[in-house]
């Protein structure tokens, strides 16, 4: 699809990022979900640690200085550093997808959402070129005075993510801007705008995301900030 490949151009191409395989960076996040969930966050930045060519994450401190998470989409865990497991839940996606519907989150909950949804933004574009997912290019959104491109896409049920079908918007200079998709775990739709990106060693990485609860009319709703993250101090390996 020639838009698509564009696109992972626009975003450093293809042959740079099969050079690395994971991506660290620091992470800042908040937002009404958390609250609602019972798992409200502070404003301490934690490391990220998101792996490039399988779904699977990591961050810490979680819980305590000396813990880290680690996801993937079958497993969830908290570990010590020398990685003794102090809780584990596993399962296939759908089954601890189901864990994330219920009123207040645990620990494991969070984990799991964490994992997921960072691994999917720090993969964007290039996680579209994995095997079994659907793609179809979709009707433009018009946003103020600009035209952005969109994607469809409908992800496997073997893929851990907020819902089946998600949409993504890109600009006229190819580069991501604007990310919809239903969050399952808060029955929600959400229009999460994309901001900041960064050149990293050759690759285009977006530092500020926010995204908005949607209105039953599909217009996102300024003052109900679901998901706040901030991203800095990026590298490649």
């Amino acid at each position: 699809m020639k838009l698509l490949n564009d696109i992972i151009e626009a975003h450093g191409g293809i042959k740079q990022w099969n050079q690395f395989s994971k991506i660290e960076a620091q992470i800042i996040s908040g937002g009404k979900l958390f609250e609602l969930k019972g798992v409200p966050q502070d404003s301490s930045s934690r490391q990220m640690t998101v792996w490039l060519h399988e779904q699977r994450a990591s961050v810490h401190p979680f819980g305590a200085p000396d813990q880290r998470s680690n996801f993937s989409a079958s497993r969830v865990a908290i570990e010590k550093f020398d990685g003794k497991v102090v809780i584990e839940r596993k399962g296939n996606p759908e089954e601890l997808h189901e864990h994330l519907k219920s009123p207040k989150w645990d620990p494991l909950d969070r984990a799991y959402f964490n994992g997921y949804a960072l691994w999917m933004y720090l993969t964007t574009p290039f996680f579209m070129l994995l095997p079994d997912l659907e793609i179809k290019e979709i009707e433009p959104l018009h946003e103020g005075d600009e035209k952005w491109k969109g994607f469809g896409i409908t992800f496997p049920s073997h893929f851990a993510t907020h819902s089946a079908e998600q949409q993504f918007y890109f600009g006229k200079d190819n580069l991501i801007r604007r990310h919809d998709y239903h969050v399952d775990a808060g029955n929600f739709y959400a229009a999460q705008f994309i901001s900041g990106l960064k050149e990293v060693q050759g690759i285009l990485v977006p530092s500020k995301r926010r995204a908005y609860r949607k209105d039953e009319n599909g217009k996102p709703l300024p003052d109900e900030l679901m998901v706040s993250i901030d991203l800095s101090d990026f590298h490649l390996s």
